[in-house]
């Protein structure tokens, strides 16, 4: 029989088998929103994500908040937020709780950010963001060197190789890209952060917007590492994740979300819209004139 191993928080409670942890749900030793990990599986869940224990659950307190409902796929569901894998990595390792937290992100972005915390440290998921974007961009940076070196560019050449020479310009991209990256997520949030309060989507703080910008981007960035449309299809799904994201940690409506996503493209073409028909109108003149 596999046995289970038991957290709570950032502290383990020891390692059960199936019974122990079954008695102790039922007498309140252990709780519901506990998080469990046993061999085979992929990343720590509660304890009341586990099909054998619904049973002993059922006897306990229902968890704070609980719908009699069942959640839809977009709406908040009945889960603890015990934290994504690489809020765990403490327990599972540095390189498990990536590469985890990377596969859940890209293939379930609900459940993902339903466990994330929305609060906690900034530090934590800057350093998964800086990871994930500098690993995309600097191998995106490489590929495209590559590809340009074949002549299968179409005669575009990487600004960096051109300013600098493709080493120089790859020292320059190791050194650079961590901060870009780092203050692209910053002001990325801030300004995300707004758009939500001005459609009156922000049920939490600044640092909730930051976390889920931070796994958002951090998980999708690498894709650009896929050659030719990485860049496109790591732009759209970091879209999709954000929207996602902003809506289970926030708790509010996905059409709230994705237009706080979207409200900033909107600002800028109309501007820009704006701006042509004033020097259009502005040349009109000037040549009636």
């Amino acid at each position: 029989m596999a046995m289970i191993n038991v957290n709570r928080g950032a502290e383990s409670l020891g390692v059960f088998s199936e019974e122990d942890v079954r008695a102790g749900l039922r007498t309140g030793r252990f709780a519901p929103t506990d998080l469990g990990w046993r061999e085979g599986m992929e990343s720590w869940q509660p304890l009341a994500q586990f099909p054998e224990f619904a049973e002993a659950i059922g006897t306990t307190a229902p968890l704070e908040g609980a719908a009699a409902a069942p959640a839809t796929a977009l709406s908040p569901a009945v889960i603890a937020r015990t934290g994504l894998p690489w809020e765990n990595r403490e327990q599972l390792g540095f390189v498990k709780a990536f590469s985890d937290t990377l596969v859940m992100v890209l293939t379930k972005p609900v459940e993902a950010f339903q466990l994330m915390r929305t609060e906690g440290d900034f530090v934590g998921p800057l350093i998964y963001a800086v990871i994930g974007g500098s690993v995309g961009f600097i191998v995106y940076f490489l590929i495209t060197l590559a590809l340009g070196s074949f002549g299968m560019m179409g005669g575009r050449e990487n600004p960096l190789g051109a300013m600098f020479g493709a080493g120089i310009g790859m020292i320059f991209m190791i050194i650079l890209c961590p901060i870009f990256v780092a203050l692209s997520v910053f002001i990325g949030s801030a300004i995300i952060h707004v758009c939500l309060m001005l459609v009156g989507g922000a049920k939490k703080s600044y640092e909730t917007t930051f976390r889920v910008v931070c796994f958002a981007s951090g998980s999708t960035q690498p894709l650009l590492i896929i050659p030719f449309c990485g860049g496109v299809i790591s732009g759209l799904w970091g879209l999709v994740a954000e929207c996602i994201g902003l809506a289970r940690a926030h708790e509010t409506d996905v059409g709230r979300a994705v237009l706080a996503i979207l409200l900033p493209l909107i600002v800028c073409c109309g501007g820009g819209f704006l701006l042509l028909m004033i020097v259009g109108g502005l040349s009109a003149l000037t040549g009636h004139h």
